[in-house]
């Protein structure tokens, strides 16, 4: 039975008889809160996968290069936007760019697999983005739930809550780090103020990725079982005498969830199982892939199963310091095995219905500060600029949108905030971000907190 806090009941009074009694049979007609929803309109996506790469790279060392500002190299800047202190000086491009695919679209010679033609001409690269804060944490969180505070849900959570998931033995959402957790950390794949079910499910990033999936040995399925229904009979003459107590009913259907997964997880993560020809493609043979391919190739393998959305963060993009061999790793690092995941949702007829989405928290300035009377070649934080790409799910494949100005210091084309590709996020899977509320502390909340608009340019 649906639970209602006391603001809502009191809230709920103002309702019509009828109105209340249909919320009632609704909320009693759903088969659990994970239970596959109709979407609100026609979707072209039905499952998401995010590449977050944190620390906010640079979109004039990747996506956007700026060949006005390798001529002002190590000249005197006047900014004074963002961070900019005291005496600063332009950092060109340490990397040369050119166009790829039959599209053309422009990135940096350090992307080889990307620059691939069968996956380069998938991109759809927006130039036009701003963020709104330039700490990390702050602007993680932004990112990640539309809220700059903290305790706001994920977008996964938001999606999972409109739409449901698929597989009732998995997470609807699932997400994986490297061995350290981003800034902000959990609380960038949290439910919220959403029911518990929503939250994040994280996947550890080394040993196994969930702890306990294998039960000891001293414990049969049938004792376990039994256990389980023990515990469910105390659980449930507990929950009778505290109805309002909505977590503890998520913490049982967790326990369920888990019971199950262990019979569906372990096929899903054993992608020692895959061709050895695909592990390669991902870079699973490579030290410097291995880790991200790993994830790569699980993100494929959850969608196909039927989570809704998958996110995978990828750190170290803070170059303030030694530009180019950080960004140079970090790009080897993911490049391939992206690549790989683009060409094999695309070989198993998954990218036309999945949304691939590359993206960090924020871009980076086109100078950088004097310290101690040293040039570092690096690059500050800039709400004002960043790029992202998306690939599959309905966006416009072998396109750029938008710009940025000619050294990379602001999005002067097809402008928009964060909120904004948001609510194109929704609009791709068949949310409404409008109609997508939840009532919380007396009003309608929405993953967007105000409301925004579509990015048409973004959609195919």
């Amino acid at each position: 039975m649906s639970t209602l806090h006391r603001r809502e009941f009191l809230y709920g009074l103002g309702s019509s008889l009828g109105a209340v009694a249909m919320t009632a049979l609704q909320a009693e007609n759903r088969e659990g809160p994970l239970a596959t929803q109709q979407p609100m309109h026609k979707p072209k996506a039905k499952a998401v996968i995010m590449l977050f790469m944190e620390g906010g790279p640079s979109h004039i060392d990747t996506f956007d290069p700026k060949p006005a500002l390798t001529k002002l190299h190590l000249g005197e800047s006047t900014r004074t936007k963002g961070l900019a202190t005291g005496k600063r000086f332009f950092v060109g491009s340490p990397f040369k760019s050119r166009k790829v695919g039959n599209s053309g679209i422009e990135m940096s010679d350090q992307w080889k697999y990307l620059a691939d033609p069968e996956v380069a001409d998938e991109l759809c690269v927006y130039r036009g983005c701003k963020a709104e804060s330039l700490n990390h944490p702050e602007a993680l969180l932004h990112m990640n739930t539309g809220s700059r505070l903290g305790g706001d849900p994920g977008v996964g959570a938001w999606m999972t809550y409109g739409l449901g998931s698929e597989n009732r033995n998995l997470p609807g959402y699932v997400v994986m780090t490297e061995l350290a957790l981003p800034q902000a950390g959990p609380a960038n794949w949290t439910n919220g103020f959403l029911p518990a079910h929503f939250q994040g499910t994280r996947l550890r990033s080394t040993g196994s990725p969930i702890l306990d999936l294998n039960p000891p040995k001293y414990k049969t399925r049938e004792h376990q079982r039994k256990a389980l229904d023990q515990l469910a009979m105390l659980n449930q003459a507990h929950a009778q005498e505290h109805p309002e107590h909505a977590e503890l009913a998520a913490r049982m259907e967790s326990y369920e969830l888990a019971y199950r997964m262990q019979m569906a997880v372990p096929g899903i993560i054993d992608i020692d199982r895959e061709p050895k020809h695909l592990q390669e493609a991902y870079g699973l043979d490579r030290k410097e892939t291995a880790s991200f391919g790993r994830q790569c190739m699980m993100a494929r393998r959850l969608v196909e199963e039927g989570v809704r959305f998958v996110q995978i963060f990828a750190g170290g993009w803070d170059s303030h310091d030694y530009l180019e061999k950080g960004h140079a790793s970090r790009i080897a690092s993911v490049d391939q095995p992206i690549a790989a995941l683009i060409k094999d949702l695309k070989m198993r007829g998954l990218l036309d219905d999945t949304l691939v989405v590359w993206t960090g928290e924020f871009g980076r300035t086109p100078d950088n500060n004097y310290r101690g009377g040293v040039t570092a070649l690096g690059r500050g934080h800039n709400a004002d600029a960043m790029n992202m790409w998306f690939a599959g799910g309905g966006t416009k494949a072998g396109s750029v949108v938008g710009a940025t100005d000619e050294i990379g210091s602001e999005a002067v084309e097809v402008v928009h905030p964060i909120r904004d590709v948001h609510i194109t996020m929704l609009h791709l899977m068949g949310l409404d971000d409008n109609k997508l509320t939840y009532f919380h502390a007396g009003r309608y909340k929405q993953l967007s907190q105000f409301g925004g608009e579509l990015i048409p340019e973004i959609i195919a």
